[in-house]
């Protein structure tokens, strides 16, 4: 299985959208410091993840989510949250 997963800072406007075949282990590099991209970031919030059967299918997901409308519609969730 594969997941799409986004994160969210605690104390900056910043969302990180991935993909990841073991979610529990990924948020935790994140909130540990380990990715050299969210490190700036800390700490993180789980806001969304989806379960997909095939890594081509967590991409096509993955990307939208990272588009203009994706970003958007996580920024609502964040708010809801």
């Amino acid at each position: 299985m594969f997941y799409v997963y986004a994160i969210a800072s605690l104390n900056r406007n910043y969302i990180y959208v991935g993909l990841t075949d073991n979610i529990d282990r990924r948020f935790m590099e994140h909130n540990t410091g380990k990715n050299k991209t969210t490190k700036p970031y800390l700490p993180f919030t789980l806001i969304y993840t989806e379960e997909f059967e095939t890594r081509i299918e967590a991409r096509h997901k993955e990307k939208y989510l990272k588009s203009g409308i994706g970003k958007e519609k996580l920024k609502q969730i964040k708010k809801e949250i």
